[in-house]
């Protein structure tokens, strides 16, 4: 799971990764965020493996990098062994394509969140490897105000309770565009995002209670869904996500002294004891026209001692969200 490293991470600007090299497999907006933060780390040697010219046109802004169409499976084999490996594609195809990976001889591979939305996909993954580095790509993670977070309750002596919302905006959510199974999991492949960061936060449940209510043709398991528990560190918590109305993400935590707020989760507000506003504060980014959390995972991957300070959440991880959220949302486990 991950430290705290909040003055770590907001530097990792002033690191030199210029001799490192980094293969990139996929073509779609998130493989686009990783090369404009690649672009900022100052790493040249960057090969991007995507299917269609017509998809990979966008990364035209980056001349220094090698663009081959033609899909992985086909170039994935002439390509020479990277400092890492980061696979960008949909969820359905992103175990299978780890694992062509790692038969290929690469070592250091950084996999798109959340794996799997179906936890044997990444426990198969698991038996395979023996001696690589392989991480799930959990980006809100590595944001400034999850570890800003950290430093401040740390300091006020820990979370005493947490409430969570995971709210989704269905009148948002282009279905059609996505793979049934995805569909049918969209806790996993979505909701995740947030509930695994408060798990960050406030560790594992060890008892949690759990009710669903509602359906959706593509998402039958329910439409709200409420719970509480208790974590692993004695931190009860709370959790109400409708998602047929409105709201958005969002993560409250309380110390002794005073309520911190992660709305949106990119900013932290804090409303300090004794009073009912809520002010903003500060945080350090080291690249503003990086996507959050995104480079900072690439420095980490790249840095070993930035990941001993750090860490990266492994597959074991992984799979722990992956169980958490299927009692969460329902879900029959597979």
């Amino acid at each position: 799971m991950i430290k705290q490293a909040y003055e770590d991470l907001t530097k990792i600007n002033l690191l030199d990764f210029s001799k490192k090299s980094v293969l990139i497999i996929g073509a779609g907006y998130i493989a686009n965020q990783y090369a404009i933060a690649l672009s900022n780390l100052k790493i040249k040697d960057v090969t991007i493996l995507g299917k269609s010219k017509e998809n990979l046109q966008k990364f035209k802004e980056f001349p220094n990098f090698e663009i081959i169409d033609g899909g992985y499976e086909r170039n994935l084999s002439k390509i020479k062994k990277k400092d890492l490996v980061i696979i960008a594609i949909p969820i359905e195809e992103l175990t299978n394509t780890a694992k062509k990976v790692i038969e290929n001889g690469h070592s250091r591979i950084l996999i798109e969140k959340p794996g799997s939305v179906f936890k044997n996909d990444l426990l198969e993954l698991k038996k395979i490897i023996k001696k690589e580095k392989v991480r799930i790509a959990y980006n809100r993670f590595f944001y400034p105000s999850f570890h800003k977070l950290l430093s401040l309750v740390e300091s006020e002596g820990g979370i005493t309770s947490c409430k969570f919302d995971f709210t989704e905006w269905l009148h948002t959510i282009e279905i059609e565009k996505y793979d049934t199974k995805i569909c049918n999991r969209w806790g996993i492949s979505n909701s995740l995002h947030v509930i695994s960061m408060v798990l960050g936060l406030i560790g594992m449940p060890k008892k949690i209670s759990t009710f669903q209510m509602g359906s959706l043709e593509w998402h039958p398991t329910g439409s709200i869904f409420v719970g509480n528990g208790i974590s692993e560190k004695d931190i009860p918590f709370s959790y109400h996500a409708n998602w047929g109305g409105g709201g958005r993400w969002g993560i409250e935590v309380i110390t002794k002294e005073n309520i911190y707020r992660l709305i949106p989760l990119e900013k932290l507000f804090v409303s300090k004891k004794g009073s009912i506003k809520w002010e903003e504060v500060n945080l350090q980014n080291p690249f503003l026209d990086v996507k959050e959390g995104i480079a900072e995972e690439i420095a980490t991957m790249l840095n070993d001692e930035l990941d001993k300070k750090v860490g990266m959440i492994s597959l074991t991880d992984a799979i722990e969200f992956n169980e958490i959220a299927e009692e969460i949302f329902g879900y029959k486990i597979k």
